[in-house]
């Protein structure tokens, strides 16, 4: 929604700096259950009438108030979703008043929306709304990472053991730059054991990762987190991405000697769009160009799954390399995606996961958007209940300029 061209200020244009200021530096003590009521008096301080928190759940379906008066909203059928959805404000007229539903976003993740209450909106009151959507974007994102309590908010149904472990490991549903962004989602949300991703960006490089561990059990959960915990410090110890494979390879067989898990990682140079990967025992990366699927692309020779390395006396990783073009996909994925099945007994197979993401995304969706869609589609198709984790990974590089 851009500004309103020449939107007149209105006779309360002028804000107390002094109180905004005070404001600012409370919000760096506030606990995260006084939030709205910081929300408030911050939209008070511009202005506004109101502001009210939504955060969305785990499975992305519901925004959820952090007032306990208010009830969650639809993502798929309310002026919050749409606001969520396309991260773009959207204006709601109701009998209190306008309300401007302004997205939540910490860089490229989605957190949820905020309600802005205004008796009428110009210019002014637009931009002050979006910079109080980024301001708790901000103070949420900085404030989860210690707090159980907005935590819970976000969850419908209590969590399973080994679930809350390997969460614990696991970074934001999205991340990127103006050069790159990569996406996943994973489910079930309640019960997962042994799927998991990975994705950061280290100056212009992507690094990006997707598990599968053998097994649904806490032990599944342990030996995917302990590769992960490896691949990590390998990647922040300055490694490449062959030594990043070989740390996981050597922390399964010291800590996990009887388990393993297949995978694919990948890095990305943002600058240049050269592709590194290694796929160890894992279907295959799929590589998405101009709307269709480059068959064979990103296909690589068998190599064995991570953990078996000494086992089976097998050389040293084959890291592979490819160029990508501008706005290029590569999309990762656990066998639980395609294998899913309806209650025919039909799977959902390949061809229809990549037409559906192909489809989305050529209709203009964001990435983020597409793989939600995607997901909630493949749980509709079981009956909400997967027979195996399903977890969809998916990177697009976007260089600057072009």
């Amino acid at each position: 929604m851009p500004d309103p061209p020449h939107a007149p200020a209105g006779p309360d244009a002028a804000v107390d700096e002094n109180r905004l200021e005070e404001l600012i530096v409370e919000a760096q003590t506030t606990l995260p259950f006084e939030l709205p009521g910081l929300a408030n008096r911050c939209a008070t301080a511009l202005g506004l009438s109101s502001a009210l928190i939504y955060l969305v759940d785990l499975q992305q379906r519901l925004l959820i108030p952090l007032d306990d008066d208010s009830e969650p909203l639809e993502v798929d059928r309310t002026s919050a979703g749409w606001a969520y959805r396309t991260v773009s404000p959207r204006v709601a007229d109701t009998d209190g008043g306008l309300i401007l539903w302004v997205p939540l976003v910490d860089g490229s993740e989605r957190l949820g929306v905020l309600a802005v209450r205004t008796a009428s909106l110009d210019g002014v009151r637009l931009r002050r709304s979006r910079i109080l959507g980024h301001l708790f974007a901000m103070l949420l994102t900085s404030k989860r990472g210690y707090s159980d309590w907005l935590a819970a908010r976000t969850r419908t149904t209590p969590m399973g053991l080994p679930a809350e472990m390997l969460r614990a490991f696991l970074p934001s549903h999205t991340v990127g730059s103006n050069r790159c962004v990569s996406t996943a989602v994973l489910e079930p949300a309640y019960d997962v054991a042994g799927d998991a991703f990975d994705h950061t960006v280290v100056k212009n490089v992507l690094h990006t990762m997707i598990l599968d561990s053998m097994g649904h059990d806490l032990t599944a959960g342990l030996t995917t987190s302990v590769a992960m915990a490896a691949a990590r410090n390998a990647r922040r110890g300055g490694g490449d991405l062959a030594d990043v494979v070989g740390s996981v390879d050597q922390a399964l067989a010291q800590w996990m000697p009887d388990h393993f898990c297949t995978g694919v990682m990948c890095r990305l140079d943002a600058a240049t769009g050269v592709l590194r990967w290694v796929n160890c025992g894992h279907p295959p990366p799929l590589l998405i160009r101009a709307e269709r699927v480059l068959a064979g692309a990103l296909d690589s020779p068998p190599q064995p799954p991570i953990g078996l390395v000494g086992q089976l006396a097998f050389p040293t990783r084959e890291v592979h390399e490819t160029i990508l073009e501008p706005h290029d996909r590569v999309l990762l994925y656990t066998d639980g995606v395609v294998e899913a099945r309806d209650a025919e007994g039909t799977e959902f197979g390949l061809d229809q996961f990549t037409d559906f993401i192909i489809r989305f995304s050529a209709a203009g969706q964001r990435p983020a958007e597409v793989l939600r869609l995607l997901i909630h589609a493949i749980l509709e198709n079981q009956r909400n209940r997967l027979r195996d984790d399903a977890t969809i990974l998916l990177f697009e590089w976007c260089p600057k300029g072009r």
